[in-house]
């Protein structure tokens, strides 16, 4: 399973993608720093999930979400984001995420969200 995790923070990247490898296992990880990158690696490497964060440089997160969505209809989108008002939430919400999780990014939000990814995976 492959997940991009696109936040401008080095610190968010690095907790965000040691816990999801710790309880999803088998897992390709990819990085991106800000909303460009994060849609030149979500074409070049088709991933399973993305994690996003909303407040980036380059292009936001809001907007990376809507490109990946007319990029790829079937995204699985995962928002992790600090920015929790509750009209930026429903709008974000109306994009059609698997989540919304409101950093910051703990060993519990963790096991949540890989629980959600887990059952998603049964599906298929």
């Amino acid at each position: 399973m492959k997940i991009l995790i696109v936040d401008d923070s080095t610190f968010s990247r690095k907790i965000l993608g040691n816990l999801v490898a710790k309880y999803l296992g088998d897992v390709e990880i990819y990085f991106a720093k800000d909303g460009q990158e994060g849609l030149e690696k979500y074409k070049s490497i088709k991933p399973d999930y993305a994690f996003v964060d909303l407040l980036m440089p380059k292009i936001s997160g809001e907007e990376l979400i809507k490109l990946i969505n007319e990029y790829d209809s079937n995204a699985k989108i995962i928002v992790v984001s600090a920015d929790v008002q509750k009209s930026i939430k429903e709008e974000i919400d109306s994009y059609g995420v698997m989540a919304f999780i409101n950093k910051p990014f703990t060993e519990e939000k963790a096991k949540s969200i890989c629980e959600i990814i887990r059952n998603d995976q049964d599906e298929k």
